[in-house]
């Protein structure tokens, strides 16, 4: 049986969610406060975290950038109400998963869920000692950068470069398809494992700053350039 935390100040979601979440068969444990939502997080071995951005002690941004300073990669949907479009994408950035806009359905977090949880299953299978024999390349090097998935490690000119574990995921999206145009709604299922109707604009600012990150001029970048009308390519053969 998964094990669910939902976080959230407000009642009435908490017990729509718990009831809900437990009906469909989910074990779930409920706080309201921030800073006891992170001792929680930290020390309960969770499956998923539904986690509130405004909330009072310690908000949301802030219990997700520490989990995952902490390297806690527990799954993260955060919730969030229509006005707090910037602290969504901050939330994101950070390592949340998914995000879900108040008001929402019982069925819709479920399904939310179900679908990280396909991702994750699928990842770990990929992986997995009983799939048929598959070398995958794990390191790449470029001119100006290299990238190392097994160790999850960026170097520019020799110095590692922090990423946002999504800034990361996404890299590593792109050198392993190396020439290929990618649609947006391509990048954002492949990535985020969710099809984000809309939300393409994400795509484009983690794109942005991988650019700032990687690039020797962000604005006419090399590596990962603009597919007018499409999309993006990754760049490989650049020098």
């Amino acid at each position: 049986m998964k094990k669910i935390l939902v976080v959230d100040d407000e009642k009435a979601i908490v017990t729509l969610l718990e009831y809900n979440l437990k009906k469909a068969g989910y074990s779930v444990d409920t706080v309201s406060e921030g800073v006891s939502a992170y001792n929680m997080a930290v020390t309960g071995k969770y499956d998923f975290i539904l986690l509130d951005l405004m909330l009072p002690g310690m908000d949301g941004i802030e219990i997700t950038r520490r989990l995952r300073q902490e390297r806690i990669e527990t799954p993260i949907i955060i919730l969030t109400a229509r006005d707090q479009e910037y602290d969504k994408i901050i939330g994101l950035e950070l390592g949340a998963d998914d995000y879900l806009t108040k008001p929402f359905s019982p069925r819709e977090v479920i399904a939310r869920i179900k679908a990280i949880s396909r991702r994750i299953t699928s990842s770990s299978d990929e992986g997995g000692a009983s799939q048929p024999a598959k070398v995958e390349k794990e390191f790449y090097e470029y001119a100006g950068f290299t990238v190392d998935l097994a160790k999850v490690s960026v170097a520019r000119n020799g110095e590692r470069i922090k990423l946002t574990p999504k800034e990361f995921e996404l890299l590593a999206y792109f050198v392993k398809r190396p020439g290929r145009v990618l649609s947006r709604e391509k990048l954002l299922n492949g990535v985020w494992g969710y099809d984000y109707v809309g939300q393409t604009r994400m795509v484009d600012m983690h794109v942005s700053h991988l650019r700032e990150k990687l690039e020797d001029d962000p604005k006419h970048p090399v590596y990962i350039q603009t597919a007018r009308g499409f999309g993006y390519r990754f760049n490989g053969d650049a020098k």
